[in-house]
C-alpha cells in the first residue's frame, strides 16, 4: 500500500493556509497542524478543516508529566484529528496516558479513536547530535529502542526517518504504523532535514505515511507538486 501523503500546513499566513486546505483536500490527503497553525491561527485552521471535512496530524508532540500530557490530549483532540504526536521521551506511563485519554475523548465525542504516534528521533537529528543529547548508539538504535516503549505503551506507531522504517517493521510488525517527515522530492533542498528521504524511498520502505511540506505549500503551484509527489508515493 503506497503512503498516505500528509502536507504538512507549516505557514505563517493563515489565509495560506486555508487556501492550501481548500485546492488540496479534493486530493484526499491529510494535513498536519503543527506548532505554527496550532498556536498562531488554531481556531481558523480547524474551522477551515471542518468545513472540508479534512482530517488532519495534530502534530504537538507532547512532553511532560502523565497527568498534564493526558489533561492536553483531552484539551486538543476534537472532530477531524485523525493522529496526535507525543515524544517517547516521555517515558512509558506518559504515553499509556496519552493513549488513554485520547479513547476516553473520542467515546465522549463519538468519534473514531485519533491514533497515538510517539516521537523517536527528529529527523533534523544526525548520529552526531546524539551524543550530545548523551543517547548511546545510532538513530537506528534509539528508534528502535523507543518504538519498543510507544508499542507496549499500546500505541498505534511512531513518527520516525523513512531510515527507519523497514527495521521497525520487521521488529513490530507491518500493522505498527510509521509517520515519516522529512520527504524531499530528488533535487530539492533538504532545509534543516539531516535524514530525509524520497518519495518514492518513503514508498519503497513500506511507510504508512509521507509528510511534506514547503515542497508542496511553498511552490507555486501546490496541488501540481502535491499530484506529483502522490504519483511518486504510488512507486
Amino acid at each position: 500500500m503506497a503512503p498516505r501523503l500528509v502536507v504538512a500546513l507549516d505557514v505563517p499566513s493563515p489565509s495560506r493556509a486555508t487556501s492550501l486546505v481548500e485546492r488540496l483536500s479534493p486530493l484526499g490527503v491529510l494535513f498536519k497542524v503543527g506548532y505554527e497553525a496550532f498556536y498562531g491561527y488554531g481556531d481558523v485552521i480547524r474551522e477551515a478543516l471542518a468545513a472540508r471535512e479534512a482530517g488532519y496530524v495534530l502534530d504537538l508532540k507532547l512532553n511532560d508529566i502523565p497527568n498534564t500530557v493526558e489533561a492536553a490530549v483531552h484539551a486538543v483532540i476534537r472532530p477531524g484529528v485523525r493522529l496526535l504526536t507525543v515524544h517517547a521521551l516521555g517515558g512509558a506511563q506518559m504515553l499509556e496516558a496519552a493513549v488513554r485519554a485520547a479513547q476516553e475523548r473520542a467515546a465522549e465525542l463519538s468519534i473514531p479513536v485519533p491514533e497515538v504516534y510517539a516521537v523517536t528521533v527528529l529527523t533534523s537529528i544526525g548520529p552526531a547530535d546524539l551524543g550530545e543529547l548523551g543517547l548511546a548508539g545510532g538513530p537506528g538504535e534509539n528508534a528502535i529502542r523507543l518504538a519498543a516503549l510507544a508499542r507496549d505503551a499500546r500505541c498505534a506507531g511512531v513518527v520516525c526517518s523513512v531510515r527507519e522504517v523497514a527495521d521497525l517493521k520487521s521488529y513490530f510488525g507491518t500493522t505498527f504504523g510509521t509517520l515519516c517527515p522529512g520527504i524531499r522530492p530528488a533535487g530539492t533542498a533538504h532545509g534543516d532535514q539531516k535524514r530525509a528521504a524520497t518519495p518514492r524511498e518513503a514508498h519503497e520502505a513500506g511507510a504508512d505515511y509521507a509528510v511534506v511540506g514547503r515542497p508542496i505549500t511553498e511552490d507555486a503551484d501546490p496541488v501540481a507538486a502535491a499530484r506529483a509527489i502522490l504519483a511518486e508515493l504510488q512507486g
